[in-house]
């Protein structure tokens, strides 16, 4: 918002538990085929990978990384490990729930 963003073009997924969901949501909750991921760059090549995977056309931009580098990195080779299996097991969101308009 403070970089010109207006606030009713920003949404929060409340039921994205982890980046599978979110980008899942996005398309089939949302009804977006084409988004916008911001988060951390190693957090971002995986949502892009997912989004690549799906057929939905998904640009990122990165945050600044957090102070604990080291320990998300960590996480993130085994996240990365998961989206695989994910990925080849067709897992589905978590939870769907009610379509949201977005215009």
């Amino acid at each position: 918002i403070k970089r010109g963003v207006p606030a009713n073009r920003i949404y929060m997924d409340n039921a994205g538990f982890r980046t599978l969901d979110s980008i899942l949501r996005c398309r089939d909750v949302f009804g977006q085929s084409s988004f916008t991921v911001i988060s951390q760059q190693f957090h971002n090549q995986r949502a892009l990978y997912i989004a690549n995977h799906k057929g939905i056309s998904a640009i990122a931009y990165n945050a600044a990384e957090g102070d604990s580098y080291w320990a998300a990195m960590s996480r993130e080779r085994m996240a990365r490990v998961k989206m695989m299996f994910d990925l080849l097991f067709n897992k589905q969101a978590k939870y769907y729930g009610e379509r949201i308009e977005i215009k």
